[in-house]
Formats: C-alpha cells, sequence, structure tokens
C-alpha cells in the first residue's frame, strides 16, 4: 500500500494542531511510529488530530512504555507516539538531525537512518534485530555515498 496519502494527511494535522513530531518507523503504510514532546498540551493535540481522523486515541495494555496510539477500525490505521525510545538520548537532537520533507505544502520531519539503527539495536527486541541487518546495510551505503561525494 501506498502510505503517501496518510502521511501527507499526518503532515496536515501536525502542523495544523502544532504537534511537533518526528517520523521514526514506518513498518507498514498504515503502521506509523512518531516521537514526540509527552506533554499534557501535546496530549490533547493527539486526542483533537485522533477525533478528526475519526479515529481513537488509547494507550496500549503496556503503559510503562509511554506509548499513545492512533487507532481507526475501518482501514487499521496504526499510528504511535512515543515520549521516548531506545538509545536516543533526546526529542531535540533526533529533530536536530531529522529530515524535513514537504509532503502536500505540510512539513513532516522524518529520523535520520543513523538514528532509527540506534535505536533499534538499544531496543533489542527480535522484530527489531530482524529489521537491523539491512538497516545498517542501508546505513553503509548512504554513508559511503556521502563520502564520495566530498
Amino acid at each position: 500500500m501506498d502510505a503517501r496519502p496518510i502521511l501527507c494527511t499526518l503532515a496536515r494535522l501536525l502542523h495544523e494542531h502544532g504537534l511537533e513530531a518526528v517520523l521514526i518507523d514506518n513498518a507498514a503504510a498504515f503502521d506509523l511510529d512518531f516521537l514526540f514532546r509527552k506533554t499534557p498540551a501535546n496530549l490533547r493535540k493527539l486526542k483533537a488530530i485522533a477525533k478528526e481522523l475519526e479515529a481513537v486515541l488509547m494507550r496500549p495494555y503496556y503503559p510503562v512504555s509511554g506509548l499513545f496510539r492512533i487507532s481507526r477500525d475501518g482501514d487499521l490505521l496504526q499510528v504511535d507516539f512515543m515520549g521516548r525510545i531506545d538509545g536516543v538520548r533526546s526529542m531535540e537532537g533526533v529533530r536536530s538531525r531529522a529530515t524535513r520533507l514537504d509532503l502536500d505544502g505540510y512539513p513532516l520531519l522524518v529520523a535520520t537512518l543513523a538514528d532509527i539503527v540506534r535505536s533499534k539495536r538499544a531496543a533489542g527486541r527480535p522484530q527489531d534485530l530482524a529489521a537491523l541487518a539491512i538497516l545498517e546495510k542501508a546505513l553503509h551505503a548512504e554513508k559511503k555515498a556521502e563520502t564520495d561525494e566530498a
């Protein structure tokens, strides 16, 4: 499936509601993960975004994770917002290194491949480790391309 339409919608809603978040994983077209600052104001913004998406905002059964999930049954949309991720010290650092994409005139911040690899390695979960070899190979190729351009 093409993730672009939902990413465009999310970029617009994040911008309109003033919620700063960085895309940190896109496991599937409708399973997206964002890092955000967990504050009462941002949780209100998340609720408003969920409402506009005709979805629900919930805390999955593992509250220790600090995860908030926007879920919509009709098309199986699942967008996770995390206040912290393994292997990364701060939202500010991830944001400062992120790439800014323009999606239909709205900005979307996307974490660097290096931050994603660092997080997956630190998390050490089976699903993260399964993707790690591919991501590390892509990161190596990205670094080589940067070196060749210099």
